[in-house]
């Protein structure tokens, strides 16, 4: 009887213990047979690149003519010789002795004076775009003029050659004038007159004329060598100063002879 119990206490403690081994076991095929998760979404297709925006095409060299170029710098130093020595010698040989260096030096010194001009503003003013008056700034003190940089008034030639072509004229009209007042004007105030007069006269007239978009040239007038730009007003700014200023001192009463000094 002692073994009988015994047997049936150990089947006991050998159930209870075995009890949770079975419910793992049991529990092991449930989760093996859960549904399995939805697979994860496609991803949607990423749109199209747009095609970037193709460069803009570079402004095209602009054609320089060697011929050209050579010739337009062989005018500059002609029109430039029509000056220093040439108007100053002129002008020279009318004066008396006693003024000839003084009027000498009013050629140079014009020039000294307008070449700084016209490249801080006076070539900006007269031949970059504007109105039908006057030009812009956009060359102000030669701004942006490139070494291959053209102007459209002369494609073939660099704007430097041009620039240099066309301040050479604007050298030789005040210059002219010189000789309408000659022996009259002191130094100081002949340059001042020459300064004021190249900028507010001479550059609207070479834009309205030779400029882009210049209301005279768009009118169809022609000047080819500077008949307008240069003589008619170079003769009107000589005629108004002289009948300003009057005769010389001395005049029709003091001997004023022929001289070789220069």
């Amino acid at each position: 009887m002692k073994k009988f119990l015994a047997s049936v206490a150990l089947a006991l403690v050998a159930l209870t213990t075995a009890a949770p081994v079975w419910a793992q076991v049991a529990s092991a095929p449930a989760s093996t047979s859960a549904p399995a998760a939805a697979p994860a979404a496609a991803p949607a297709p990423a749109p199209a690149a747009t095609p970037a925006a193709a460069p803009a095409a570079p402004n095209p060299a602009a054609f320089i003519n060697s011929g050209d170029n050579a010739w337009m710098l062989t005018s500059t130093a002609l029109v430039l010789m029509m000056t220093i020595p040439g108007l100053a010698l002129f002008y020279g040989g009318m004066v008396r002795k006693k003024n000839v260096l003084a009027t000498l030096m009013q050629s140079f010194a014009i020039t000294c004076l307008v070449t700084v001009l016209w490249m801080i503003i006076g070539y900006s003013l007269a031949f970059t775009p504007g109105n039908g008056f006057i030009g812009g700034l956009s060359r102000f003190f030669l701004g942006g003029m490139g070494l291959d940089a053209a102007n459209p008034l002369a494609p073939t030639i660099p704007e430097s050659t041009y620039m240099t072509f066309q301040m050479t004229f604007a050298i030789i009209t005040p210059a002219l004038i010189v000789g309408s007042f000659a022996d009259r004007m002191k130094f100081s105030a002949l340059l001042w007159f020459m300064g004021i007069w190249l900028l507010a006269v001479y550059a609207p007239i070479a834009h309205m004329v030779w400029g882009p978009g210049g209301f005279l040239g768009g009118d169809g007038v022609l000047d080819y060598a500077g008949g307008t730009v240069v003589h008619i007003n170079a003769g009107v700014a000589g005629l108004v100063a002289a009948l300003v200023m009057g005769k010389r001192v001395g005049y029709g009463k003091e001997a004023m002879p022929p001289h070789n000094l220069v």
